[in-house]
Formats: C-alpha cells, sequence, structure tokens
C-alpha cells in the first residue's frame, strides 16, 4: 500500500503545480448544466464485466482519430511516463477549438481501491464507465481538474484527467468532471473495440 501513498501524495502535487483555471465548455465545445452535488461515500467497487489488461496498451492509441475528433482534440497525441504513477505510460491530447487538455494513464502498480483508502484525502463518488466500474475524484482545494478512474482489470486502472489548457474562463469542476467521464468512455470503448 505504500506505492498507493506515494502515488497519491505526487498526483496531488503535480496536478496542483500543473494545473490552471478552466473553461466552461466540454470538450468538443459544448457547455452542460452542472451535475448535481453528491455526498456518496464508496468503500468497494462493483465486480468487472471483464479484465482488460493495460501492461501492453499504448495510451495515445486508445482513441481513434474519429473519437478525438468528437472530442474536439485536434493537437496530435503526445506520449510520456508519469512519475506520480509508478512511471506510468501516459498520453496527452490538447484542444485548439476549446483549450482543454485530456490525460490517460495507464497505472499498473496499484489497484483503483488506491483512491478509497482514507490516506487518499479525495472525495471519491462512483460511476460507470462502459460497464465497467469506476470513480469520479475530486481532491479539495482543487476545483480546476477532475479525474475519472477505471477499474479495468486486478492491480491496474484508467487514469483520465481532464483539464483546463490555459483558457481566461474557468468552467466549475462539474463541468470538468463531464469532461472527463466522456473521454473515460471513449477510451474504454477504444479498448473493447480493439481486443
Amino acid at each position: 500500500m505504500r506505492a498507493g501513498h506515494v502515488i497519491i501524495a505526487t498526483l496531488c502535487a503535480w496536478t496542483l503545480a500543473a494545473c490552471t483555471s478552466f473553461p466552461a465548455k466540454k470538450a468538443d465545445g459544448r457547455v452542460d448544466e452542472p451535475l448535481p452535488p453528491t455526498t456518496t461515500t464508496v468503500t468497494s467497487m462493483p465486480p468487472r464485466p471483464q479484465d482488460i489488461r493495460l501492461d501492453e496498451v499504448d495510451p495515445c492509441a486508445m482513441l481513434s482519430a474519429e473519437q478525438r475528433t468528437r472530442l474536439s482534440l485536434d493537437n496530435p497525441p503526445s506520449a510520456y511516463v508519469e512519475s506520480s504513477f509508478g512511471n506510468a505510460k501516459a498520453c496527452t491530447m490538447r484542444s485548439n477549438i476549446s483549450g482543454n487538455v485530456v490525460r490517460l494513464t495507464l497505472v499498473t502498480v496499484e489497484g483503483v481501491g488506491v483512491w478509497l483508502s482514507e490516506n487518499a484525502q479525495v472525495e471519491a463518488t462512483q460511476t460507470t464507465v462502459v460497464g465497467f466500474p469506476g470513480l469520479t475524484v475530486r481532491t479539495p482545494g482543487m476545483d480546476n481538474v477532475c479525474n475519472v478512474e477505471v477499474d479495468v482489470a486486478e492491480g491496474q486502472f484508467l487514469d483520465v484527467m481532464f483539464r483546463d489548457g490555459g483558457n481566461a474562463t474557468a468552467a466549475n469542476q462539474d463541468t470538468l468532471c463531464q469532461g472527463a467521464q466522456r473521454a473515460a468512455e471513449a477510451a474504454i470503448a477504444g479498448l473493447l473495440q480493439r481486443r
């Protein structure tokens, strides 16, 4: 569990340093009504419909060109290694249309349960992503980013972060979480199609 604590602490520090204000638009440029506030406390995850191992997946190939277009991600994907998740493979995709940034990270050193730990110090609410159990994760004091964590296999999860790429108009966190949810749904659908 020590690796999980390091991941959480490093992620929080990285996100605080890297994030800026968010636009009021979705990744595709549309605007949603805010989601209703939730106070759900998640203690365990429901079962997965199947396992999708991430070991050999390329995070920059998870979204097809068509999916990226639907999400208004018009810049080429950029691969890197995310040290805050145990040197996980990651990919950032930016939008010149909306100014938003989506990051997909393939975490293979810890299961999604790390976000349910008291040590995580986040608000995690349950969601479903194309039939897979997931969590919408909000970090207190960091209203300019939202993550959706998808439980894809034992000891592995897909982290989808949605943030602003430098826009002047800030979006509320509910809108950011909707963007993270849409990106997570597209990524999981892409993974399932390529199996």
